[in-house]
């Protein structure tokens, strides 16, 4: 069975990425790409879909051991477990190359004290877990084979195979390094070139710690912040600049329940704020990467532009079920793909010009398209604004008049009106003046409940939402405006866990709700940061702080969230490592540390 989210290391090249367990299991790595097919899938089922365990040996009939501590090697993604055991202590370090050829994962075993006994235990398994490959040796290395794909295992250790399974018995003592690498290679091209896992490490760490240095934020909560930005770099597919938005699918909203989504893809609207975080920390180059993704991903065609893409800039993303998985802890289904991609919302046209704003403010070299899709998003905006849509949560069920769409259109208009004023474009100006008011006339007028004073979720609708706490951090109205302040206490009231913390909106348990689902969730991490940002905007800083820093303890011992808490089970839950619970992280430290509001 697959540990707890929380119990979950993230290592990667920038292409894809591996979870590594506390026992020391690769339960879930894709290769090539975050979007290929699965060689490990055991997180979304069992050991015969695909593990690799190296850790203490261990009686048969008893579980792994868990490392007795694990941390990251200083600002990196090298993950550095260790086992005091009866026999000594050792030490397994676990890191993915940023690639320049095949993608690698590369595991060194090194013996700290007395003489430990270990295990490597290597199953793979292609498509998801559902295919065994053809395991042989070639040249003294082993290899594994399927179809197009082959992997190639190489070590200085002995191996034996048993049960569709390659093994590794070895003892280790002080100063003793072994290693283990798989590589990946399509398989009808020359093997691989042999691994140099000690020269990999070595550039590896530097890699991170160049990249660190480009960080401007210096404030109290650097820690956490680095380590966000380090999460958010690793979720970024280099060769083309899309940003997933997390390395998982189907990693359950709800334990046991159907809310299970493959977020290997690029949302607009999470790389949007992917880059505005990037940005305000001082990465330009990603947020110049990422630019380019769109351009070419939107390519000239805004009136169809989707919601979602591939980390290449695909536009079929089409859903299918894997029912060979039986899913994380029996949640089904097993996802694959994600047929929001054609659903309409009009908020992600917001969040796309308000990144492309920042990048025109922050100086980020003027590219003349970026400013010509800029004005073609507007035009289709001045035609579409009015319409129902799935809205920012990509509900299932009917489309609505969100309030959230409409203050995101708004913005769209307002930030391209100031793209206009500076002289950097020509466009009509006056109009979208008119057009901006009449956006903001139409929202508080049928957005706004005033007999409970708060904004709620879709017109004429009693429910809240949280994606309201957006309002005054857009600059749709200033955060001393009364409804502002009442829609931040309304949600306070009626959106609050026992906790504290905040969910995205009611659902109704077994019957579908407004998202056309059946069962609950547990509070959506990022809109919990968004409260407290919004908090520390109307005064209540000591507040905000301490809602922050209950949100900063949620995360796990390596400083990485999921998606959601579940306030019943008192866990992590959803994909996992989420960007969109790692971005407003850095956003609400740069704002309590521009307020002074921080302890010590």
């Amino acid at each position: 069975m697959a540990g707890r989210i929380e119990d979950y290391a993230l290592i990667g090249d920038m292409q894809t990425a591996a979870l590594v367990c506390r026992d020391g299991t690769v339960d879930w790595l894709c290769l090539p790409r975050f979007d290929s097919h699965a060689i490990f899938a055991g997180l979304l089922g069992t050991e015969e879909h695909g593990f690799w365990r190296l850790g203490p040996a261990h009686a048969a009939d008893s579980p792994p051991p868990a490392a007795t501590r694990r941390t990251y090697r200083g600002d990196s993604l090298i993950l550095e477990s260790e086992w005091d055991t009866p026999r000594g202590t050792v030490r397994v370090t676990d890191f993915m190359p940023p690639r320049d050829g095949a993608p690698q994962l590369i595991r060194i075993v090194e013996g700290v004290t007395g003489r430990v006994p270990m295990r490597s235990e290597l199953r793979m398994r292609f498509s998801y877990g559902r295919v065994v490959p053809w395991v042989h040796k070639h040249d003294n290395r082993t290899v594994a084979v399927a179809g197009p794909d082959s992997v190639w295992f190489d070590t200085d250790a002995e191996t034996y195979g048993k049960d569709l399974t390659t093994y590794s018995d070895f003892t280790v003592g002080p100063g003793e390094r072994v290693a283990f690498t798989i590589s990946w290679q399509p398989s009808h091209k020359e093997p691989p070139p042999l691994p140099e896992p000690e020269a990999a490490l070595e550039a590896t760490e530097e890699f991170w710690r160049d990249w660190v240095e480009q960080c401007t934020y210096h404030g109290p909560y650097r820690e956490a912040v680095i380590r966000s930005l380090i999460t958010l770099k690793a979720l970024t597919y280099a060769p083309t600049g899309g940003i997933v938005a997390a390395p998982t699918t189907s990693l359950p909203e709800d334990i046991g329940g159907v809310r299970n989504w493959d977020y290997r893809y690029t949302w607009l609207r999470d790389a949007a704020i992917t880059l505005s975080s990037l940005l305000r920390t001082g990465y330009r180059d990603e947020a110049r990467a990422w630019r380019e993704w769109l351009l070419r991903a939107v390519a000239g065609d805004p009136e169809n532009l989707q919601i979602m893409y591939g980390i290449a800039g695909e536009r079929e993303l089409g859903e299918a079920e894997l029912d060979w998985l039986p899913g994380y802890e029996n949640s089904r289904p097993v996802r694959v793909g994600n047929g929001a991609a054609h659903q309409l919302q009009l908020d992600v046209y917001g969040e796309v010009t308000e990144a492309l704003h920042l990048a025109h403010m922050t100086g980020l070299a003027r590219n003349d398209y970026a400013s010509l899709l800029q004005l073609k998003l507007i035009r289709y905006l001045e035609d579409h604004w009015q319409e129902p849509d799935e809205g920012i949560w990509e509900v299932r069920g009917p489309r609505r008049q969100f309030v959230h769409s409409k203050v995101m259109a708004w913005v769209a208009v307002d930030r391209t009106i100031k793209l206009i004023e500076s002289g950097a474009v020509d466009g009509p100006l006056e109009r979208w003046k008119e057009l901006r008011d009449e956006i903001h006339r139409e929202v508080c007028e049928k957005g706004y409940d005033k007999e409970r004073n708060t904004f709620t979720q879709y017109y004429g609708s009693k429910e809240l939402d949280a994606s309201l706490l957006l309002i005054p951090q857009m600059g749709f109205l200033p955060p001393d405006d009364k409804r502002v302040i009442g829609t931040i206490e309304a949600i306070q009231r009626e959106l609050s866990t026992p906790d504290g913390f905040i969910l995205r909106y009611p659902t109704d348990g077994e019957h579908a709700g407004v998202d056309g689902l059946p069962g609950d969730e547990g509070a959506f991490l990022a809109c919990s940061f968004w409260m407290a940002d919004d908090l520390a905007m109307i005064g209540r800083v000591d507040e905000a702080r301490q809602l922050f820093e209950k949100l900063l303890a949620l995360r796990n011992d390596l400083g990485l969230l999921a998606e959601e808490w579940d306030p019943r089970l008192q866990r992590q839950v959803g994909n996992f490592p989420q960007a969109f619970s790692h971005v407003p992280l850095i956003d609400t430290a740069l704002r309590l540390t521009a307020s002074g509001a921080y302890g010590g």
